[in-house]
């Protein structure tokens, strides 16, 4: 098996998870360089998993004609700048989502990785999911008719800082971005019409800096299925992710995870033991699958499973739920 030379750009919470990932895929990986401008323990990252060269610039990264590969994990706002370098130098790029929060610049992005013809996968994680895989899977056998209703709940199990909400771009654009990839993912159709609602029931701070914490979308696809999706900033039992798919034939619907599958039956009843409290340790072997699956799409040149036109779409459906709750109307997406 062919070893991919890459390497990550953003050493945060998510950056360490893939530095630790790859380290765990030697076959696929060879993990030769780490950058980032605000991590003062760069060396130290870099001297635990042996990673040559550590910079605060990642330009040198880009400028390196070895390194095939980059994964970006760095702040939001960041992104469409490294992508569009990224691609100039001819590099091949995974990108933790959103690729951007403006539709044009998004445009900008993919234009420039077409021009380059560069490989661009983006971090929709969720869709290596085994539930929800094999949801898909049923749904592209046809195995449960014509798709009818989609229904998703992701309930995180805490709000964030409210610093991070600051800079999130809201709710739709942070948290429900992945449940409208997840919808175009299970129903195998477009959204067409949002409709949203939402409020401020968990921490009133979060509605002081112009977010919320809880929300119902609605919305239509273009084969004819209906949808919802809830999000709650705050679930007191854990991380609540869970999804189905009702159709013709039938319905398929994915169960929270637990950490284990045993149950407890005693006078009390029957118990069962908790749901991941983390969104790494809910996706482990989901974030393992998903690099899996850029070294294929690398090594045998083909389309990635997560494309930068799934990017922007996730994007427009965000855009649109926003719009949805300041005007209480619906909205088509074009």
């Amino acid at each position: 098996m062919k070893k991919v030379k890459i390497a990550i750009i953003g050493t945060g919470r998510i950056g360490k998870m893939h530095i630790e990932n790859i380290a765990n895929l030697r076959e696929y990986f060879e993990l030769v360089a780490i950058a980032d401008s605000h991590n003062s323990e760069l060396e130290k990252l870099a001297e635990k998993y042996q990673i040559p060269v550590f910079t605060k610039n990642y330009q040198d990264i880009l400028n390196n004609k070895d390194i095939e590969a980059v994964l970006i994990a760095s702040s939001t706002d960041t992104h469409a700048k490294i992508i569009i370098d990224a691609a100039k130098s001819g590099k091949d790029i995974l990108c933790e989502k959103p690729i951007d929060t403006k539709i044009e610049r998004i445009k900008e992005v993919l234009a420039a990785v077409k021009e380059n013809d560069v490989i661009l996968q983006i971090g929709f994680n969720r869709r290596f999911d085994h539930n929800f895989h094999k949801i898909h899977e049923y749904v592209a056998a046809g195995s449960l008719g014509d798709p009818q209703i989609i229904k998703i709940s992701s309930r995180d199990p805490e709000p964030p800082s409210l610093d991070y909400v600051k800079v999130s771009g809201g709710l739709f654009s942070d948290m429900m971005i992945h449940d409208f990839d997840m919808a175009r993912y299970l129903s195998h159709s477009e959204v067409t019409e949002v409709f949203a609602n939402g409020a401020v029931l968990v921490d009133p701070n979060i509605g002081n800096v112009g977010d919320i914490d809880t929300a119902i979308v609605t919305l239509k696809f273009a084969n004819g299925a209906l949808g919802v999706i809830d999000n709650s900033r705050q679930a007191v039992y854990g991380y609540d992710q869970r999804a189905g798919v009702f159709g013709s034939k039938g319905q398929a619907f994915s169960q929270n995870d637990h950490l284990s599958s045993v149950e407890l039956d005693d006078a009390a009843g029957g118990h069962l033991d908790k749901i991941p409290t983390f969104f790494i340790e809910r996706y482990t072997q989901a974030y393992v699958d998903e690099l899996k699956s850029f070294h294929t799409a690398i090594t045998e040149h083909t389309e990635p499973a997560v494309t930068g036109f799934d990017g922007l779409q996730a994007v427009k459906i965000a855009q649109a739920c926003l719009k949805s709750l300041k005007t209480h109307q619906p909205v088509v997406i074009k």
